[in-house]
């Protein structure tokens, strides 16, 4: 039996002019009063909109200020055509109160107004959350991100897969990012994890013989913040297949990002369609410096290592060459603040040529260019004339971190890059291990369960450097959205992958025992990866900061300003997880 609202009977959303001279009862927070002496005004928000209430009876303001929780009733009027406010789409009515109920006071002054609070500075507005979030544009994210999150789940659902949730509380992973820690109770001395991803469970649930799974899997890393990365929590689309392939895999995401893009993007906005341009993590760093590459910039960088070494430039023999080419205007000055911006990110220098008419050239290094050499450095690089040339010397890494840099400058201050478009790749064929210098031995590069290309041979015979894994990340406008592989099945791969890195099968059976062991029950092939929700809705919302798209965020410096977390506990709560503080 429906019970009458004692607060509303309507949201401002459902009303409208067929609801003159009816008489309702609404309900929500007071964002702005107007008092001319004889009548009064107050502009009343909630959720679905805002609303104009009349009181000429002016009684009705005492003890009322901005940001009181009121109940208002009254009678549905038309406004004078010349009040009427195209801005809201109650423009045209206004509700004459008859009675109004505070049902929640404010006691002290606000810490900011809440209409602007994007412009207060953010550790207040974190503090102040749940004023921050009555803010329209603040909450629209919040209602933006719900629908986005509502739409992949439906997006998966009807692509067959199964929503599952994997443990909260799990084991301590040695890979990967800093662990969040949990004291057991029970278990002196003992302590679960909170997990960094569903890596294991979602592998496992293959070994069961679940076919496709997702979930909107919250993830837990104690790592720094950045603008697109929030420290603590985030969330991603994780899903998992079995009897898949890399292309499997990439098809189901191009298929649910391009939806989700395409639907909810800015309009106007171009989105990729699939079939992604597929880039290997090698071409990537020479031709992007980065394996992040942002493709609406249409510079692409280029390897004139070798022709360098054949040249009198001393500096740049023994390095790792690159250069871009770029053709545009350049204002009076421009070479030298691209100087100064070089040397900030640690560079020596910028070399460049500039190319005349006849196709010779000016700048500080043509006389170290052989006149025999000048037309093969044209056909490397494309050279025409109008053309501004750069080149970055360093070793390759510093050559191909500087390049990419350089190339995303030259793409900002001279406007090149491509306006409301989100343009998306895979990157692929990313090396299985790396040396670490500093603990002098093999690791994993990134996920240790991947698929070694090659198997067990590549293992066996390759030096280990050079084998690649099959490994994929999703990028969108130089943005990170997702990171996956090509499981490994295989427990003799296994154990030869994680010997090459330095751990023993006894350490394999200690700290990874639940995948160790459930493969030698006739584990499937699987694959499967996990594109970031946050940095999705980030993207497009077209928000520099991913805080601004999150309900209640941690600051950069991963503290909750608001709840005060982290915070101290009392001495029973640590007795009780038998924890002593040094």
């Amino acid at each position: 039996m429906k019970t009458t609202n004692i607060y509303r009977n309507r949201t401002m959303d459902k009303i409208g002019e067929s609801d003159v001279g009816t008489t309702l009862r609404i309900a929500g927070w007071v964002e702005n009063i107007r008092d001319h002496g004889g009548v009064s005004f107050i502009d009343l928000r909630d959720m679905y909109g805002v609303m104009q209430i009349v009181m000429r009876d002016t009684r009705l303001l005492d003890g009322i200020s901005k940001e009181d929780c009121v109940s208002v009733e009254g009678v549905v009027e038309l406004r004078d055509e010349e009040t009427y406010n195209p801005r809201i789409p109650s423009g045209t009515i206004e509700l004459e109160a008859h009675r109004v109920d505070i049902l929640g006071r404010v006691y002290q002054q606000l810490p900011f107004e809440v209409m602007t609070s994007k412009e207060t500075r953010e550790d207040l507005r974190l503090k102040y959350r749940y004023l921050d979030l009555r803010n329209k544009k603040v909450k629209d994210n919040m209602i933006f991100r719900s629908q986005v999150i509502s739409f992949l789940r439906q997006k998966m659902t009807d692509m067959g897969f199964l929503e599952i949730q994997t443990p909260i509380l799990c084991a301590s992973s040695p890979e990967g990012a800093r662990d969040y820690i949990v004291p057991s109770r029970k278990y002196k001395g003992q302590f679960y994890a909170l997990p960094q991803a569903p890596q294991q469970y979602k592998q496992l649930l293959m070994v069961s013989g679940f076919d496709k799974y997702f979930q909107v899997a919250p993830c837990f890393r104690d790592e720094d913040a950045r603008a697109d990365r929030s420290p603590g929590e985030f969330y991603q689309l994780d899903f998992e297949m079995s009897f898949a392939a890399q292309e499997d895999v990439f098809e189901v995401g191009e298929e649910v990002l391009t939806a989700a893009f395409e639907k909810f993007a800015p309009e106007g906005s171009a989105v990729t369609r699939a079939p992604y341009p597929v880039i290997s993590y090698r071409q990537a760093m020479l031709e992007f410096g980065t394996d992040k590459p942002d493709l609406r910039n249409p510079l692409r960088i280029v390897d004139v290592t070798e022709f360098f070494q054949r040249c009198s430039f001393q500096p740049f023999h023994k390095k790792t060459v690159r250069a871009i080419r770029v053709h545009a205007d350049m204002s009076k000055g421009f070479h030298e603040k691209l100087l100064n911006f070089a040397t900030s990110i640690g560079m020596g220098g910028l070399g460049y040529l500039e190319v005349n008419d006849d196709m010779t050239y000016k700048g500080p290094i043509d006389k170290f260019i052989p006149d025999d050499m000048k037309g093969e450095i044209a056909e490397i690089a494309g050279l025409v004339p109008g053309d501004t040339i750069f080149f970055i010397a360093d070793k390759e890494a510093r050559a191909a971190l500087y390049a990419g840099q350089i190339r995303t400058k030259l793409g900002e201050k001279l406007d090149l890059c491509e306006k409301n478009a989100y343009r998306f790749c895979f990157v692929n064929d990313f090396p299985m291990f790396e040396y670490d210098e500093k603990e002098k031995k093999i690791n994993f590069t990134h996920n240790p369960f991947s698929m070694p290309q090659g198997g067990l041979e590549a293992l066996n015979t390759m030096d280990p450097l050079d084998i690649l894994a099959y490994q994929y990340d999703i990028v969108c406008n130089g943005v990170e959205l997702s990171s996956g592989a090509v499981r490994n099945h295989s427990l003799d791969i296994m154990v030869k992958a994680f010997e090459i890195a330095g751990y023993t099968e006894e350490d394999l059976k200690q700290k990874f025992g639940a995948l160790y062991h459930a493969f030698q029950f006739g584990a499937p092939p699987h694959a499967g990866m996990a594109p970031g929700i946050d940095r999705m809705i980030m993207l497009l919302r077209n928000e520099e900061n991913i805080r601004e798209i999150i309900p209640f965020p941690m600051n950069g410096n991963a503290q909750d300003l608001m709840c005060g977390a982290p915070g101290p506990v009392t001495e029973t709560q640590l007795r009780e997880v038998h924890i002593r503080i040094r």
